[in-house]
């Protein structure tokens, strides 16, 4: 062998035994250095989460009572791990099981699948969480046909009987709550997207609307969670851990029991009372509020609904029923998402206005019969000549034509269709200055802005509209091609994104484009009361763990202030104080011991409902009490209620009645919801025995 041989051969000894070093090496790290990293991922391929939801925390009242809590409830549940193994799938069991609790095969079926199992698009009625623990088909069985289950394990195998806790809404004192607790249901895929941060786990159950939902972060708890190994045919080899569930946070809210309980069923009464008088009264709203924090006391809205049956599961027809135009909508919170035209409550902001340009507040004035504006005239209420008037009386008796002077006059000194430059525009500012565009900043989801049909609005809502009615003829349907709405579009097209006369005079008796929630309303009196302060208005008081310690206080905060001069406001008090004196809600509250002040308002509404008949007057009453000294705000709002004072301002005198403890004309000693004259500061010791016994 050569020398060229030689080194060939020494050369690829070196790379074969270069390479084994480097296998042996490689093993090596992968068997000993690198081991455990890998035996944990092959592991945790091979691992399944089982989660136990939290019992979730009480919503209570200022007082303590429960306004959610916990029930103990009887589930039957599937295990999937047993099932699964049958020969057939568990088939026969489930048909057997279906059978004995008098369900149907295929919703019991449909109960006990992964979502992932079913097609998409018909996923209705899956289980969110892991096949690895029992599968609840109903939560409220009967304890008879349980025992039977359990006692013949053998005719169901995987089938079991378990103690579960139930979201509750126990209704004390004849509440509702709906649209203020809200409910809860089980995670969605959709819930997971829109996280916002949380750390969810698929079959936990979650606050879905109200304050369920607003708090839903301290009330839910941790879910405890027990991991199993399982093997290539998914049964379960050992257990690797296996954690407790914390329970949830309480939270305390400034809502009183009773109050609600009286607002709610005065709200109710007062709807029956519109359709009494021949309207079609449809719907309402009515809130409480403390005017010196913003404390929202008692918060109601018309239709509701049943927050327990969510938990009970919804049928087809209740969902429908939720969202029924014909039902009139229960699940829309009329309180802080409906938006309606405040009518002759606005008159409040009217007279900001008129003092800001420099009207006498004490002098006096015409209100005629009608007021020319342009080439129409605009009447007064019932079209009555009231004859010369200074403005409390004016206000009292709610005349309208002085506005229309008055807001004419002003719309033309500003510049009328050719606006100046910096034009006063006192009634747009005045009405800003109430911050009527901003949310009230109330902790419930889905809070709608009020709109204020100032030059903005004009030009934004002509920028959207203008093709449609420069085009009506080819756009709009045949029906509402009526010689009015095709002249009013016609109009539109050429100045649509200018204040026009019609306008300005609507705009300062609440008519027109501009509308607000019950909620703002309420915050805007609440304002006139304290002497200027907007308030946030806000439910929560306070987190509290199970153990009392106090973990989070929320506090209301000042918003700002009315843009008017405290001689306006003191302007104010004296006329609305007179609107239930000698005004339009004299015969309301005629003889209450308490003085109350406040403005009735009758909206009118355009359009038609669904069976074709024109759209009835909005009904509003909006007040404070007691008048020299205010700590309550009360607004009430029923749609297509007719009359302001014999529809609203009724309701709302029997929620000054349960307030202050009125009978008949007298207070009664020690029947007020506050007898101290103020709603409590001091927190609620939550009782043990409000606390639901829930089996581990």
């Amino acid at each position: 062998m050569n020398q060229r041989s030689r080194l060939s051969l020494f050369v690829v000894q070196v790379l074969v035994i270069s390479l084994l070093l480097a296998l042996f090496g490689r093993l090596f790290y992968l068997q000993i250095a690198a081991g455990p990293k890998y035996r944990d991922a092959a592991l945790s391929i091979q691992s399944r989460d089982v989660v136990a939801p939290a019992t979730r925390g009480l919503i209570v009242d200022s007082s303590g009572v429960p306004l959610a809590r916990n029930k103990v409830g009887l589930a039957i549940t599937v295990d999937r791990s047993v099932i699964d193994q049958l020969p057939d799938k568990g088939v026969a069991v489930l048909t057997h099981l279906a059978k004995t609790l008098k369900l149907k095969y295929k919703n019991v079926y449909r109960n006990t699948r992964l979502c992932g199992e079913l097609p998409a698009g018909d996923k209705t009625g899956c289980w969110t969480g892991s096949r690895y623990q029992p599968i609840p088909i109903t939560k409220d069985a009967n304890p008879n046909i349980a025992l039977q289950i359990v006692e013949l394990s053998s005719q169901f195998p995987g089938i079991d009987a378990l103690p579960v806790a139930i979201r509750n809404y126990p209704g004390l004192a004849g509440v509702n709550g709906a649209h203020v607790l809200g409910y809860v249901g089980p995670l969605t895929d959709t819930d997971l997207l829109e996280g916002n941060g949380n750390k969810y786990f698929r079959s936990e159950i979650i606050g879905k609307d109200g304050l369920e939902l607003q708090y839903d972060q301290y009330l839910r708890g941790v879910p405890g969670i027990r991991t199993v190994i399982v093997d290539r045919q998914e049964a379960v080899t050992h257990e690797s851990q296996n954690t407790k569930s914390i329970p949830g946070n309480h939270l305390v809210t400034s809502l009183d029991v009773r109050l609600q309980a009286a607002t709610e069923k005065a709200l109710a009464d007062a709807v029956r009372r519109g359709r009494a008088a021949g309207y079609t009264s449809d719907s309402g709203a009515a809130i409480v509020m403390d005017v010196r924090t913003g404390e929202i006391l008692a918060l109601a809205s018309y239709p509701t609904y049943d927050p327990n049956i969510f938990e009970k599961g919804l049928t087809i027809s209740q969902a429908s029923d939720l969202f029924s135009e014909k039902k009139s909508v229960p699940a829309l919170n009329r309180a802080l998402q409906g938006l309606f035209a405040p009518a002759s409550t606005f008159k409040s902001v009217s007279v900001v206005a008129a003092a800001a340009a420099g009207y006498d507040l004490n002098g006096k004035y015409d209100c005629p019969s009608e007021v020319q504006v342009g080439n129409r005239a605009f009447q007064n209420f019932d079209s009555k000549d009231q004859g010369r008037m200074n403005m409390k009386k004016a206000i009292a008796v709610s005349c309208d034509t002085l506005w229309y002077k008055i807001a004419f006059d002003e719309w033309l000194r500003d510049g009328g269709l050719s606006p100046k430059s910096n034009p006063n525009d006192y009634f747009f500012k005045a009405a800003q200055g109430f911050k009527i565009t901003e949310k009230v900043g109330i902790d419930l989801p889905s809070e709608s802005t009020s709109r204020l049909a100032d030059r903005d609005y004009k030009k934004s809502w002509f920028a959207q509209n203008k093709d449609f009615y420069c085009n009506y003829k080819t756009r709009a349907p045949k029906s509402q091609q009526t010689p009015f709405l095709v002249q009013l579009a016609a109009e539109n097209c050429v100045d649509g994104d200018k204040i026009r006369a019609g306008d300005a005079v609507n705009f300062s008796i609440g008519q027109g484009d501009t509308v607000v929630t019950p909620l703002k309303l309420t915050q805007m009196y609440a304002a006139i009361a304290n002497g200027g302060t907007i308030w946030q208005a806000l439910i929560g008081k306070a987190i509290v763990k199970t153990d009392g310690t106090v973990i989070k206080k929320m506090v209301p905060n000042k918003l700002g202030t009315i843009n008017a001069a405290p001689s306006t406001i003191a302007f104010l008090h004296t006329a609305l104080r007179e609107v239930v004196v000698s005004g339009t809600a004299a015969g309301v509250f005629s003889g209450f011991p308490i003085e109350v002040s406040g403005k009735t308002g009758t909206g009118q509404v355009f359009g038609t409902n669904p069976n074709g008949s024109l759209k009835d007057d909005t009904s509003w009453f909006a007040s404070f009490a007691p008048s020299k000294n205010p700590r309550y705000a009360v607004v009430m709002m029923v749609g297509q209620g007719g009359f302001g004072a014999s529809t609203s301002g009724v309701g709302v005198r029997h929620i000054y009645e349960t307030l202050f403890g009125v009978r008949g004309n007298r207070v009664i000693p020690g029947a007020a919801i506050f007898p101290s004259g103020k709603p409590p500061v001091k927190l609620p010791k939550i009782s043990p025995a409000t606390k639901p016994k829930v089996l581990p």
